[in-house]
């Protein structure tokens, strides 16, 4: 019966995290200790791009993308949601400049 949305919640993700670069955090991210400076920033780096799609709670993304970087990364359950707080709405990305998805080239004019 698909006349209508569905009951689920849960959408899937447009993003396909199995695949995702987690080198970023696993090479920044390194236990005993697990750094939180280290492993926050790191999180980020790689974690913000994608915080229009993490942020919806229609869809799965987070969970996703948690799952695999635990798998990587060999981290203790909610290590990155503990450690990583920056105030009651959790992490705050910045705002990337307009040049910094571009090589610096393709801005000069010549």
């Amino acid at each position: 019966m698909e006349s209508g949305p569905s009951c689920s919640h849960d959408t899937g993700c447009s993003v396909n995290f199995e695949f995702a670069n987690y080198t970023i955090i696993i090479s920044k991210c390194k236990g005993p200790n697990y750094p939180p400076k280290e492993c926050c920033g790191a999180f980020k780096e790689f974690a913000c791009p994608y915080a229009d799609v993490l942020n919806d709670l229609q869809n799965d993304c987070a969970s996703t993308m948690f799952s695999y970087i635990n798998l990587y990364g060999q981290y203790p359950p909610g290590l990155f949601a503990s450690e990583c707080r920056e105030g009651k709405e959790g992490l705050a990305c910045p705002a990337l400049p307009p040049s910094a998805s571009s090589d610096d080239t393709a801005n000069q004019v010549h």
